[in-house]
């Protein structure tokens, strides 16, 4: 029998296992990569650690895509975290169960990652075309038949677009893909940044700059409605938030402000102790230390770095003796270190998001298979899907998954 042509669009996480999967399926795979080399945003992942997956079972990873996370599921009942795993494995390349149930390498570099999946699909067979853009599909009677580049014309029987999202483009994602299929016919719902640091409103002093809050809790609030609650870390940039619990909550907060309503976070600095144990601490501070100053009392309190902005908020005075604190005073500071409020004023570029929201209609997509429901022979893959899901390896998991069953269904002749 003449071998299926399977011609993958995109070398990152989806391309990689959709062009391994294709081969192993049976087919001629070719993988084109419009940039020097494959698995660049791979290698940046993580902060250069690259986090693969997640120990969450089925369920709880699909509630993490929101709404349209149980397209997922079909993807995930054939390609999952264990499978994840065990592939790295078979493959020589330990990985390690970190705190959050986050999956790294062990050697804790992401580029060990992308050598992984490079020697594998070499194994497999894949041709890999370097600098090699598409810039367009053919089609013959609604069926894919071959793909332009600038290296020529390459015909095929079928096309795995996995050709990523639109942030950080330096890595290639630059949205090539919503290109190709909108001009196919598909809907391509409105991108925008996911997973995305925001900015406070009148910028963060610069003693903050670097500051990193743990174990606090952080209130959603748009227009003047809570929305959402987390509890974990914060990070304070040079012009606003960033760290796992915002990021988990810009996707709300990006579309609240696209949509010119206002935004606020609320952070409980205290998150482990209720208001009135929070107060008593308070009282016998005060008591105990009640002939230094405040400022002094307050270092028990709270990094250095935030008390200048807790004494101008709460606006008590930083000499004053602590058992000089009133009472109106101390409930004052009490409710700052409950809820210091942070007005956000926008969120920062598409081409600063981890990922991106958006993308190509899920509705136009078969989750069964990954082949496009208005194109014969075209199959998507990756965060081209109007797909996004939390920090914590949610995001690569979807990638790997959907390029498993990318490459399987199209692969198999």
């Amino acid at each position: 029998m003449t071998k299926k042509n399977v011609i993958v669009i995109g070398g990152g996480a989806a391309g990689l296992m959709a062009a391994g999967q294709a081969a192993i399926a049976g087919a001629e795979v070719t993988l084109l990569e419009k940039m020097k080399r494959p698995g660049r945003k791979i290698c940046i992942s993580g902060k250069g650690r690259c986090n693969i997956t997640n120990s969450a079972p089925i369920e709880e990873f699909i509630e993490h895509f929101g709404k349209n996370g149980r397209f997922l599921r079909q993807a995930f009942s054939h390609f999952f975290s264990g499978e994840l795993v065990a592939f790295f494995k078979e493959n020589r390349l330990e990985v390690t169960l970190e705190r959050g149930g986050r999956y790294f390498p062990k050697s804790g570099k992401a580029p060990d990652i992308l050598k992984t999946f490079l020697h594998w699909i070499s194994k497999q067979g894949v041709t890999i075309r370097d600098n090699c853009p598409a810039s367009s599909l053919l089609l013959e009677n609604g069926t894919i038949t071959g793909v332009i580049t600038n290296q020529g014309t390459i015909h095929c029987d079928a096309v795995i677009l996995a050709s990523g999202g639109a942030s950080y483009p330096a890595t290639g994602s630059t949205g090539d893909g919503y290109r190709l299929t909108e001009a196919l016919g598909h809907t391509i719902v409105p991108i925008r940044p996911a997973l995305v640091p925001l900015e406070i409103r009148g910028g963060v002093p610069s003693e903050l700059a670097g500051l990193e809050l743990r174990n606090i809790a952080v209130k959603l609030f748009i227009e003047g409605k809570k929305k959402r609650q987390l509890f974990g870390e914060l990070h304070f940039l040079k012009y606003g938030v960033g760290g796992p619990t915002i990021l988990t909550l810009s996707g709300e907060a990006v579309d609240a402000l696209q949509a010119g309503k206002s935004v606020l976070l609320a952070i409980d600095l205290k998150a482990a102790l209720s208001e009135q144990k929070l107060d008593a601490r308070l009282i016998r501070d005060f008591e105990r230390r009640h002939r230094e100053a405040l400022t002094d009392v307050l270092r028990g309190l709270l990094p250095a770095a935030l008390i200048p902005l807790c004494l101008e908020q709460t606006r008590l005075p930083p000499g004053r003796r602590a058992g000089e604190i009133s009472k109106k005073e101390r409930k004052k500071l009490l409710h700052w270190l409950k809820e210091l409020r942070l007005e956000i004023s926008r969120h920062r570029p598409l081409k600063e998001a981890i990922v991106t929201a958006g993308g190509v209609s899920l509705t136009e997509v078969d989750p069964r298979t990954m082949e496009s429901k208005i194109v014969s022979g075209l199959y998507l893959a990756g965060e081209i899907l109007d797909l996004n899901g939390n920090t914590g390896g949610y995001n690569l998991q979807a990638a790997f998954s959907t390029g498993w069953l990318a490459g399987r269904t199209a692969g198999t002749g």
